[in-house]
């Protein structure tokens, strides 16, 4: 391919130096796990994000698994009880929900953004109904005041599946610091992107984030005492220190990738091509995928695959469409399964070139 969806290796390459002087010293020290690195991670994630905890864990499921895991150990939670999650996602976010004996209740989405329908949630609320998982999708926050109000109305959680948002930001405030506990993934391809699996937790309350942290680490706040029954999921030292540099750079890589999604949005005219919908506040997206929709996908990607253009498609079959959710095969939400027959993700990333961009938007033009 002329065009990569995404050079993961040239946009490591751009942070070599740091990069390596970090890994060489991390190497050297002779420790890690749970040391100074994961430690510092946090502290700057935690101040970047403005929230005043952040715990670092082995992925971006974990996160989400171990906030969920931890309300049940809180009895703020118990099994059986129902978390509204949107129907157009990642399967992680329903997978998180699943694993720790919850009722996904899902949500169709809106058209216009793909995230959960707002005005959708307050129909789905019943007794059993203990959260709200909003997911941040594409890189584009999910959030409002109908929202929030929702939430202390019918005191529910607010989670946020925050991976692919990092550095989203609505009216100030950051995703992740916007409910009461958020999961980010460091997936090598996210928009913060370890050289492996990592993820992380943030939330406002201090006890959750120790029950977290206790959890990730085999249920243990000292060592050989488990006070639970946890998982073995941390970040390790390395990735924490990769982490650490690349998060110094993340809000102009995402610059980057604004101004990329403000050009195809606005030279990008061929009617049988659906663009996404650049937000009147840019900080409220940050672009880790920019997702177009046509009747005939199939044909699209045949065309730039053939002019030289990688694509990918986020994501050809829902949740509830899933082999792993048979028993939830039967369920029909129109909107959820409209955009994933129609869905496809063009490159955007920071280390593409002027001349990338117009080539895509050329051969658009012309398909």
């Amino acid at each position: 391919m002329d065009i990569k969806f995404l050079d993961l290796q040239k946009i490591n390459l751009q942070y070599q130096e740091e990069i390596e002087a970090k890994l060489l010293e991390t190497f050297r020290s002779g420790w890690y796990l749970l040391g100074n690195e994961v430690k510092n991670f946090e502290k700057n994630l935690a101040h970047y994000i403005g929230s005043p905890n952040a715990i670092g864990v082995a992925n971006g499921l974990d996160a989400l698994r171990l906030i969920f895991k931890a309300y049940l150990e809180l009895g703020q939670m118990k099994a059986g009880d129902e978390i509204i999650v949107p129907a157009n996602t990642y399967i992680a976010s329903v997978l998180a929900i699943t694993d720790n004996r919850l009722k996904p209740v899902f949500a169709e989405p809106n058209i216009e953004n793909y995230n959960i329908d707002i005005a959708e949630i307050e129909a789905l609320i019943t007794p059993k109904t203990k959260a709200i998982m909003v997911v941040h999708l594409y890189g584009q926050v999910c959030w409002s005041e109908e929202l929030d109000d929702l939430a202390k109305k019918y005191n529910l959680k607010i989670i946020e599946d925050n991976a692919q948002a990092i550095g989203a930001a609505w009216n100030g405030i950051k995703s992740g610091n916007l409910g009461d506990a958020a999961g980010f993934s460091f997936y090598p391809g996210k928009n913060l992107g370890a050289l492996g699996d990592g993820g992380a937790v943030t939330c406002k309350d201090s006890l959750l984030a120790k029950t977290i942290r206790t959890l990730a680490n085999y249920g243990s706040e000292e060592k050989y005492i488990n006070k639970y029954q946890g998982l073995n999921s941390r970040l390790d030292e390395i990735q924490a220190a990769v982490l650490d540099v690349k998060l110094k750079y993340i809000d102009q890589d995402n610059e980057k990738r604004r101004s990329i999604a403000e050009k195809f949005c606005s030279e990008i005219k061929n009617p049988k091509i659906i663009l996404p919908i650049f937000p009147e506040e840019k900080k409220e997206h940050v672009w880790h995928l920019f997702v177009v929709r046509t009747d005939h996908r199939e044909k699209l990607q045949n065309f730039l695959q053939e002019n030289g253009i990688q694509t990918l498609i986020h994501y050809p079959v829902p949740p509830h469409k899933q082999r792993a959710y048979r028993y939830y095969n039967h369920l029909s939400f129109p909107v959820t399964e409209k955009i994933h027959h129609e869905v496809l993700s063009l490159p955007v990333s920071p280390v593409m070139t002027e001349e990338e961009v117009e080539k895509i938007i050329e051969i658009l033009n012309k398909y």
